[in-house]
């Protein structure tokens, strides 16, 4: 425990046999439960987390799943819909399996998904115990070994202590960064960094990739998780959901990690492109769900103005560059619409921008 909360690491792991040890191995003692969820891992992941399991010696605080369910009464219908649902939402995860005889003791939680699903789904999974078990704070670490295990308090006591719904690691602003993160990682990070600003709302973060994170249960408890984007764009589509949940955020440094062992299965130049278009959806849902259906907000109408206006001004804008390229002398009509549509498009967009930055500057904490 630490200060008094409960507190869980969620591992998504892949064939990682030989890394897995090292992360178990160096977690530190406040940590009451490790899930690991191995997602259909073709090495001997499971086997070498079992052997552990089997091993482990250090005591563990005894939970129950589903502490906080009350009985019916006659003012209570929808908290007994909610606690239903969290009996029955398990269909809705990737189907997997509990390795463990008694969940409810042991430090070392195995969770075998029966197909692979991604390492979103994987979190997905293990944040659904850790829902169901009320872990006050579950954090995320990789599977290869590549975050410090010595960084995890900083990342779990904005939680614990200041009620911060999400905490992230960032390790661009680490002093290192530059030297030690391999540039295609680097850039590629970089700009899906900046797209996930203008789709999440939290247009502060800047290390929206790292998988370095915390989670309050209040936080776990406000989104659907089983709906969590299954692949690489999981922490851009789960930073939309607790946006349009108004849940507080923060970042914390943490350093760079490379050169462990760990072997990246992340392909960047297909992550971007798939990741970039999940970004584009989501924007358009954050803006419908929160600043429409929930809450109306005005940039919801500027920000369309915008579009619409940019939209009209495309076959003005090829005129142009037509008649650019031609030499050829432009009339004032297509020329002051241009200029009026363009003018008109970007400043709606650029105010839309600054007061979706101030709506939400309140989520900082």
């Amino acid at each position: 425990m630490l200060h008094g909360k409960t507190v869980a690491v969620v591992v998504p792991c892949y064939n990682e046999e030989t890394q897995i040890g090292i992360v178990i191995e160096t977690m530190p003692d406040f940590v009451d439960r490790i899930i690991i969820v191995n997602d259909c891992s073709k090495d001997r992941t499971s086997e070498v987390v079992q052997e552990y399991i089997r091993n482990d010696k250090k005591p563990a605080k005894e939970l129950r799943m589903f502490p906080s369910h009350v009985a019916r009464n006659r003012f209570n219908e929808a908290v007994m819909v909610l606690q239903e649902n969290a009996v029955t939402e398990l269909e809705k995860y990737t189907p997997s399996e509990v390795w463990n005889a008694h969940p409810e003791r042991d430090r070392i939680i195995l969770i075998n998904n029966l197909q692979n699903g991604g390492v979103g789904a994987g979190i997905a999974r293990g944040y659904k115990w850790c829902k169901d078990y009320d872990i006050d704070c579950t954090a995320v670490m990789a599977g290869d070994a590549q975050m410090d295990p010595d960084e995890l308090e900083s990342i779990c006591t904005p939680v614990i202590l200041d009620g911060v719904d999400y905490v992230k690691g960032n390790r661009l602003i680490h002093r290192s960064a530059w030297l030690v993160i391999p540039r295609i990682r680097f850039f590629g990070n970089s700009i899906l960094s900046i797209l996930t600003k203008i789709a999440s709302g939290y247009w502060r973060i800047s290390d929206t990739q790292t998988g370095y994170t915390a989670i309050s249960l209040a936080a776990l408890k406000g989104i659907h998780i089983y709906d969590i984007y299954r692949s690489y764009g999981m922490p851009n589509d789960l930073l939309v959901k607790l946006n349009i949940s108004s849940c507080t955020l923060r970042e914390v440094e943490i350093k760079p990690v490379y050169r462990v062992g760990e072997q990246s299965k992340m392909k960047i130049f297909k992550v971007i492109p798939r990741v970039s278009w999940l970004l584009i959806k989501l924007f358009f849902k954050r803006l419908y769900i929160k600043y429409l259906f929930r809450d109306f907000h005005p940039l919801f109408l500027i920000y369309h103005a915008a579009f619409l206006l940019l939209l009209l001004d495309i076959p003005y804008l090829m005129k142009v560059i037509s008649a650019f390229i031609n030499g050829q002398t432009l009339s004032y009509e297509p020329l002051l619409a241009f200029m009026f549509l363009s003018f008109g498009g970007f400043l709606s967009l650029f105010f839309a921008m600054w007061m979706d930055m101030q709506d939400n500057e309140r989520l900082y904490k």
